[in-house]
């Protein structure tokens, strides 16, 4: 069923009750994708702080704080209002489904649910927050193949690491613009890693090294006094 989804894409569950986490991380992760688990709100801000899912699972009844109030706060924050989040709950009643699409939630779905409908929900939401998003990226002969986390060079196989792939594959989303180290660890790394800036140019090398065979290592190019950019053309 892998392959009906979105593999390697990040569902964080934000539940507070146990046999319910375990059931959406088991078909989660048996469908294909990443599955990070919260039971509070503020286990939810520490994970989405430590790196940003591509969708939330928000039940509404949380032991902290309810995850209504949750979602309106992630909405309001310029750092995670892009994350799409499907609100769970055993609230059945229109003015309860109106309160959560109004405070922010991009979908509303009431238990009990079935995997499959929970599966065709996050596809749907996911779509619609990156409708443009490509399944391959190419430029020139090297090419990303998103679903499959396959890079490829002149037709060739190259292996990298996971850090290493994150990082190409973000540098050919925002061809030629200039991130700086730090905006690089935030949006690579996530947003509350404490790592140093040098640890950046490690897996800049590291990337550079894999790509060298067919002298694709020249698109990763240093900016100084900037950070770095990804581009086909001369530096």
């Amino acid at each position: 069923m892998a392959s009906e989804t979105d593999p390697g894409k990040t569902v964080l569950v934000v539940e507070d009750e146990q046999p319910i986490r375990d059931m959406l991380e088991f078909n989660l992760d048996r469908a294909g994708y990443c599955v990070r688990l919260a039971g509070s709100g503020s286990e939810a801000r520490a994970a989405i702080a430590d790196a940003y899912p591509d969708v939330i699972l928000m039940d509404w009844m949380l032991p902290d704080i309810s995850g209504l109030e949750l979602t309106r706060q992630l909405k309001r924050d310029a750092n995670s209002k892009e994350i799409p989040i499907i609100m769970l709950t055993a609230r059945v009643s229109e003015d309860d489904r109106v309160a959560g699409l109004d405070g922010g939630a991009d979908d509303y779905i009431t238990k009990p649910f079935s995997a499959r409908e929970l599966q065709s929900r996050i596809k749907a939401v996911l779509r619609r927050f990156s409708p443009d998003a490509e399944e391959l990226l190419t430029v020139n002969d090297l090419s990303i193949d998103r679903l499959a986390h396959r890079v490829t060079a002149a037709g060739n196989q190259i292996n990298l690491g996971p850090t290493e792939y994150r990082l190409l594959e973000f540098f050919m989303s925002h061809a030629e613009r200039v991130y700086s180290r730090t905006q690089l660890l935030d949006r690579v790394w996530g947003g509350n890693v404490y790592v140093e800036e040098r640890t950046v140019d490690v897996h800049i090398r590291r990337l550079r090294k894999a790509l060298s065979a067919n002298q694709h290592d020249r698109y990763i190019q240093t900016v100084r006094g900037s950070g770095y950019r990804f581009s086909a053309q001369g530096e």
